[in-house]
């Protein structure tokens, strides 16, 4: 049986996919604590002296707003900084994976709304979330390529799972607590990935490589998302509010600032579309994504 060390095994994407790979290989994990290499790699290099087949680098700082410098540095420290500490390791000890997957983000591009986004686009991302990854991305391109390493950089868009953090998990919070407010039609169509999907994607990538956006094939509208997620609550509805409202609302967040709950850039990404295609991951790769709609189930 191969071995694959999966990095950030207690983050929400490791934790999830942990299960599911140890049917197919023999898992070593790394994190913080409760793992066999519990170290900080954006401060320090873990010692790893066995042989690795397979590294899923799943370690990092996940999406969310800085609101200062030192969490915008955050951002370099962990997902840039660690995955050159991780690398280290493996020229520390002289010995190298055969193949290494690298969790990016679809935040690379930069786009707040676009449809059918490809990995031919330009990675016009800002934020020091999309910046740190870029970083990463290019670093590992050419450490891969000097080393022999069979690179994969995947780009998830949103990830649904069980007790899923960030933007998900707000929306199934607001919708449990009544306080989420729908925003006209909600039709706008988002990509979501199953966080299984990473796990099956593993065995496709080992043996191929390559930059690979990751989401499924239906898109899910705001309206289909808040529908799934009010029928498992057991909720009857939800408020609505009509779109030239909500527009009011957020020129007076513009103005507030982020205390406000909605401004101008927030109503952009609720009420206009931001899908990536996934041709070139089911072509090159003959993987098929799983449904959202038919498998998310937020506990």
């Amino acid at each position: 049986m191969k071995k694959l060390l999966l990095t950030g095994s207690c983050g929400f994407l490791g934790r999830n996919i942990l299960p599911i790979l140890q049917k197919t290989y023999q898992v070593k994990t790394l994190d913080l604590q409760n793992a066999d290499f519990c170290c900080n790699i954006s401060d320090d290099i873990p010692n790893i002296n066995e042989k690795i087949d397979v590294v899923l680098h799943a370690a990092g700082k996940a999406h969310i707003e800085p609101k200062t410098e030192d969490e915008k540095n955050q951002f370099f420290q962990i997902n840039f900084s660690g995955t050159v500490n991780l690398c280290k390791a493996f020229e520390k000890s002289g010995i190298f994976p055969k193949s290494f997957i690298f969790i990016s983000t679809v935040a690379v591009y930069g786009c707040p709304t676009g449809e059918n986004i490809d990995e031919n686009y330009p990675l016009n991302g800002t934020t020091p979330y999309a910046l740190s990854k870029i970083q990463a991305e290019d670093f590992l391109t050419d450490w891969a390529k000097a080393n022999n390493v069979i690179l994969s950089i995947l780009r998830p868009s949103l990830i649904a799972g069980k007790n899923p953090p960030g933007n998900l998990g707000a929306m199934i919070n607001g919708i449990k607590n009544g306080r989420y407010l729908s925003i006209g039609k909600a039709n706008a169509q988002k990509s979501v990935l199953m966080v299984e999907d990473i796990a099956n994607l593993v065995p496709f990538l080992e043996k191929n490589g390559g930059i690979f956006n990751v989401c499924d094939s239906q898109n899910p509208t705001f309206s289909q998302l808040e529908n799934l997620i009010i029928s498992q609550l057991h909720k009857s509805t939800i408020i609505n509010v009509p779109f030239i409202i909500a527009k009011i609302l957020a020129k007076f967040g513009d103005f507030v600032g982020q205390k406000f709950p909605i401004n101008s850039d927030k109503l952009i990404k609720i009420t206009q579309p931001l899908t990536f295609s996934n041709k070139k991951a089911k072509t090159e790769l003959g993987w098929q994504p799983l449904n959202v709609l038919e498998n998310f189930k937020i506990n």
